[in-house]
């Protein structure tokens, strides 16, 4: 198979690939900076099937990595703000490591005068190697072919319909899956990233609404949508969808946006995934979905991981779920985070969901305390709206009268082993760089 920038490259080469707040590159610029990495890889002997770190920002990680696709190697993202102990264990089986794009050596002469050859892609080599964000345990290593990629992109078309004028806005980092996915697609594509080094509220707001620069995608996670729609998000005059997933979402966050005009598809996805495999509750093209017996989601499809299956051919998700009467997916947590309460289980993403729609509440996080009575006692912590900041350490009990309208509201909504029996204020919850709560850090 062709290479999908080599593609790109010959059939739209004035069209806009990537576009960042200062400057714009062309399919055919991006394809000739692609081809000087790899002209630059060769010349250090890296080949077919070597692994190469790309410890880049984005705009340059994107350019390194279709240079690694262009000799077969695989990109290995690594967030270049990590430290050198927790860039270690990524950096293991790796031939080099790329910390700047290289800008003397040329793709097209090379040393000895010859051409650097193409490699067609083989679709069962392995693309990109990924880590897990780690937020409920330590990042695992997920190894993503070629062929995952492509079947992930050709579902996600499917999924969201597909405009060849598509201007897919990417605040997300690029070391991380959702954001890598969007470069890739658009590649696949043959369409437009709009890419922002990281996630700025007003930036990203007005770029949305700015009609010249015609963003039509967005890929988002909850905490960012809810800080949008803060920030007067209302209306954006070509924005056809937000692609909304990476952690639980609240029903009031999607009522806040059907008000705001801002039309929305919840999306599940993970590493393992390529990132999205069920949009609006329906999988991609070729996913299959499955219950355990425990209420566990299984997936399995042409763009999981193949490493990631278990021996009974699934993946085992660690989500809990559920099929509504239509038979959409919904999730309702992860089976590691289920709070055992009295002999009843409780997972933690349904009670911040209700937590989240009280008017008085910010940001909200459920978990366990041990308890004598109840074994764990559900307990939420909660960040209270701007004039309604608790004056205690965090940690304390949140005030009376809050805690109380908070019970109660909770207590209308949920069984009555799901109302939380503790209520403490806290700052600022830990949260990931692309929004996921970090459920580790919490106890």
């Amino acid at each position: 198979m062709e290479p999908w920038l080599s593609r790109a490259a010959r059939f739209h080469p004035g069209r806009a690939a990537l576009i960042t707040p200062e400057r714009e590159l062309t399919y055919r610029d991006l394809y000739e900076a692609a081809r000087r990495v790899a002209g630059a890889l060769r010349a250090r002997g890296i080949g077919h099937r070597d692994r190469v770190a790309l410890a880049l920002g984005s705009e340059q990680l994107i350019v390194a990595l279709h240079g690694c696709l262009a000799i077969g190697a695989a990109g290995v993202p690594i967030d270049p703000r990590l430290n050198d102990s927790e860039r270690a264990p990524r950096l293991e089986g790796v031939s080099c490591t790329l910390f700047e794009l290289p800008s003397n050596e040329t793709a097209s002469e090379p040393a000895d005068g010859r051409p650097v050859p193409e490699r067609p892609l083989e679709l069962t080599d392995i693309a990109t190697v990924m880590y897990t964000s780690g937020t409920t345990a330590g990042p695992k290593r997920v190894e993503l072919s070629l062929s995952n990629w492509l079947w992930n992109a050709l579902g996600s078309a499917l999924a969201l319909g597909f405009d060849p004028d598509e201007r897919w806005l990417c605040p997300m980092p690029l070391a991380h899956v959702g954001g890598l996915a969007v470069a890739l697609r658009s590649a696949i594509y043959g369409t437009t990233v709009v890419l922002h080094e990281r996630f700025d509220v007003e930036r990203v707001r007005d770029t949305l609404l700015d009609a010249a620069q015609r963003v039509t995608l967005v890929s988002l996670v909850p905490t960012m949508l809810g800080r949008l729609l803060d920030a007067g998000l209302r209306e954006p005059p070509t924005l056809r969808r937000v692609l909304l997933g990476g952690g639980p979402i609240a029903p009031a966050l999607l009522a806040r946006a059907r008000e705001a005009g801002v039309a929305v598809s919840p999306s599940f996805g993970m590493t393992e995934t390529c990132s999205q495999i069920v949009t609006d509750g329906v999988p991609l093209l070729g996913a299959e979905l499955a219950l355990s017996d425990a209420g566990e989601l299984l997936v399995r499809g042409p763009s999981v991981a193949h490493g990631a299956l278990a021996g009974d051919g699934w993946l085992h998700t660690g989500d809990l779920a559920r099929f509504d009467d239509d038979g959409r997916l919904e999730i309702i947590g992860r089976t590691a985070e289920t709070i055992v309460t009295g002999g009843e289980n409780v997972a933690p993403p349904e009670v911040e969901a209700v937590l989240l729609e009280h008017e008085a509440v910010s940001d909200a996080a459920v978990l366990g305390r041990p308890d004598p009575e109840w074994g764990e006692a559900v307990t939420a912590l909660i960040v209270p709206r701007l004039g309604l900041v608790h004056h205690a350490v965090p940690g304390a009990e949140l005030d009376a009268g809050l805690a109380q309208a908070l019970r109660g509201f909770c207590a209308a909504r949920l069984a009555p082993f799901k109302v939380p029996k503790r209520f403490e204020f806290v700052e600022v919850l830990p949260r990931s760089e692309t929004g996921k709560l970090q459920r580790r850090a919490l106890r």
